[in-house]
C-alpha cells in the first residue's frame, strides 16, 4: 500500500452512488446462492469471479438481475443491507446514499411494507452499531418500464421511510428515454424527494439534458458523456450540478474503453463538481477506497487534493447542514493530523 493509499484508507468519506444489491459481497452472494439453489449464480468464489466478468453493459444488467433474484424475502433484504453497511464501515465511510430498487423485490413477492421495514431496521442498526449513516434513493429500473415507475413512485410517496431522501432512475439507457418518466419524478419531487437519475453513462449528452430538463435532476448519475458537449459542461459547472463519477464501473461496463482516457479529467477541468463513487463495488472488483486511488492518479492529486474530493461528496450530499459541517470537520482534522 502506498502512502497515499494509506491516507485514503483512513479518510472519512461519504458515498453518493452505490447500489444496494450491487454492493453484495461475494461471501453474501455465495450464501444467498446456496440458500436458493435454483439460481444460476455460482457458490464457488472462483466461479463467482468469472460470473462477474462482463462482456458489455447488457451482460452486466443480465448478471445484476440474477443476483437481484437471490433477494427473495425480508430476511434476505435485512441481511444484505446490514452487511453492506459493515463493508462501508471498514472503509471509513461515514455516510452513504444507497440506491435501492424496491420494485425488484416487490415484484418477486416481498410485500412493500416488509421491504421498507427490513431496510429501515438495518439502517438504524448500522448507525447505532457501525457508525454508518445510511440514506435511501429509491430508483426506477428503467428496463421494466412505466409499471415499475408507477410502483416505485407509489412506494416512495405513500410509505416514505424515514431514511428516504431521493428518487432515481437506473438500468439501461439505450432504448429507455428519460422524458417518459417525468410524471413520476414530478410526483416524487412534490413529495419532497430530490431528483438523482442516471444519465449519459452509455448514451450521449442529450440524455443528460433530458434528465436536467424533464426530470429536474439535482445530481447526475455517471454523466460520462458530458464532456462531449461543452455547453452542457458549462451548465453543470455554473449551476453546481454534481456528477457522480464511477471510474472502474465505467470501464467494466465498457462505457469507457480505457481508464487512462476517462473523462473525469475534462469534468474537473471545466469546473464541474465531481464526486467519486463505487457503483456496484464487489461486482466490479473494487471499493470506494480503490476508486479514490484511481481518481487521485488520474487527476494527479496529493493527500490534500483527495481530501478536497471527499469534501465534494459531502457538499453534493443531501445531509443536513449540521451533518455536512461535522463530516467536513472530521475530514479536515484527519488531514491535519496526517500532515502532522
Amino acid at each position: 500500500m502506498s502512502v497515499l493509499d494509506s491516507f485514503i484508507a483512513g479518510l472519512p468519506k461519504a458515498e453518493l452512488h452505490v447500489h444496494h444489491v450491487g454492493s453484495a459481497s461475494p461471501r453474501i452472494v455465495s450464501e444467498l446462492a446456496a440458500r436458493h439453489p435454483d439460481s444460476p449464480v455460482p457458490t464457488d468464489p472462483e466461479a463467482l469471479a468469472d460470473f462477474f466478468t462482463f462482456r458489455d453493459f447488457a451482460h452486466f444488467i443480465e448478471v445484476y438481475l440474477s443476483v437481484v433474484d437471490l433477494i427473495r424475502d425480508a430476511e434476505d433484504v435485512r441481511l444484505l443491507t446490514y452487511e453492506v453497511a459493515r463493508d462501508m464501515a471498514r472503509q471509513n465511510i461515514r455516510y452513504a446514499e444507497l440506491t435501492v430498487t424496491p420494485y425488484s423485490s416487490t415484484r418477486r413477492g416481498i410485500p412493500d411494507a416488509a421491504f421498507v421495514e427490513a431496510i429501515e431496521d438495518a439502517r438504524k442498526a448500522a448507525e447505532t452499531e457501525l457508525g454508518v449513516v445510511l440514506r435511501w434513493c429509491f430508483d426506477i429500473p428503467g428496463e421494466a418500464g412505466l409499471e415499475a415507475a408507477e410502483e416505485t413512485a407509489r412506494i416512495a410517496c405513500e410509505l416514505k421511510p424515514e431514511g428516504l431522501v431521493s428518487f432515481g432512475l437506473g438500468g439501461p439507457e439505450i432504448g429507455v428515454p428519460r422524458p417518459q418518466f417525468k410524471p413520476f419524478f414530478d410526483r416524487a419531487i412534490a413529495a419532497g424527494l430530490h431528483s438523482v437519475p442516471h444519465a449519459g453513462e452509455t448514451t450521449g449528452p442529450q440524455t443528460i439534458w433530458d434528465a436536467l430538463v424533464d426530470l429536474r435532476a439535482e445530481r447526475i448519475g455517471h454523466g460520462t458523456s458530458a464532456p462531449q458537449d461543452p455547453d452542457l459542461l458549462a451548465h453543470l459547472a455554473e449551476h453546481r450540478i454534481p456528477l457522480e463519477v464511477c471510474p472502474t464501473s465505467n470501464l467494466a461496463t465498457r462505457a469507457v474503453t480505457d481508464l487512462e482516457q476517462h473523462p473525469i479529467k475534462e469534468m474537473v477541468a471545466a469546473g464541474v463538481l465531481v464526486t467519486v463513487n463505487s457503483d456496484d463495488p464487489p461486482m466490479f472488483g473494487t471499493d470506494l477506497n480503490r476508486e479514490y486511488g484511481v481518481a487521485a492518479r488520474l487527476l494527479e492529486l496529493d493527500a490534500a487534493g483527495v481530501a478536497d474530493l471527499a469534501k465534494n461528496a459531502v457538499e453534493a450530499s443531501f445531509m443536513d447542514a449540521a451533518g455536512k459541517a461535522a463530516l467536513r470537520a472530521e475530514i479536515d482534522a484527519y488531514t491535519a493530523a496526517w500532515r502532522g
